[in-house]
């Protein structure tokens, strides 16, 4: 990244969206001046000019909820930057996961347009789930499964991994469709919240798969 490629407005900011490189939710809007991007690009962390304090400010340096960089770039007339990161807790200062919490009503209504998405994308489903795992990650509200299963720790999470692998066993060994849709539901869940855990895009898994398409296979047996 070029900095006399970046198109400062008449304050000398830039925009910069941050991005969740796991679940690529969008998690806030921010600005930054030469010297937060420069501070952003030598400390791996997001730096940014707070346009109310006129101040630099760290995120996460008092609240602990940093924003560990993975890859800026910016757009293509260079007014926009895009940075992806690793967050630790809530994005907001509300406590929410994401700035972006209020909907808009479009036309047609909310609940036509999700249909008509989930229609176009048969995997939107998957998608969505780890968004919703990455929000309860960061905000961890009290009395929720998945909350639960991040205070208890990867062992746990493990733990429950194998023991709904086993259940997906029992159910084909069952013969039982019913069982075994239910039992597979859950064990995708668990294993997406070990993804998580681990910190594992979703997106690095089907890059493998894809990556192993039409290759040829290896015979394990001996």
């Amino acid at each position: 990244m070029s900095l006399s490629e970046i198109k400062w407005d008449a304050s000398g900011l830039v925009p910069a969206i941050v991005q969740d490189v796991q679940s690529k939710e969008v998690l806030m809007l921010a600005y930054m001046n030469e010297e937060s991007l420069k501070l952003s690009q030598e400390t791996g962390y997001t730096w940014f000019w707070s346009r109310s304090r006129n101040e630099l400010w760290n995120k996460g340096a008092t609240s602990g909820h940093k924003q560990r960089i993975t890859s800026m770039s910016y757009d293509c007339d260079g007014d926009t930057l895009l940075v992806k990161v690793e967050q630790v807790g809530p994005a907001c200062h509300t406590g929410s996961y994401s700035c972006f919490t209020k909907p808009l009503q479009l036309a047609g209504g909310q609940e036509q347009v999700a249909m008509a998405s989930e229609g176009s994308d048969r995997f939107a489903m998957l998608a969505q789930l780890e968004a919703t795992i990455a929000q309860r990650d960061a905000e961890r509200p009290e009395g929720t499964y998945t909350t639960y299963l991040f205070d208890k720790g990867v062992d746990k999470i493990l733990k429950k991994v194998g023991e709904e692998s086993a259940e997906v066993i029992i159910a084909a060994k069952n013969q039982d469709n019913d069982e075994l849709r239910a039992e597979a539901s859950d064990l995708i869940f668990h294993l997406m919240v070990l993804f998580r855990e681990r910190g594992l895009p979703f997106d690095a898994i089907l890059s493998e798969l894809k990556d192993r398409h039409g290759k040829p296979t290896t015979n394990k047996m001996r």
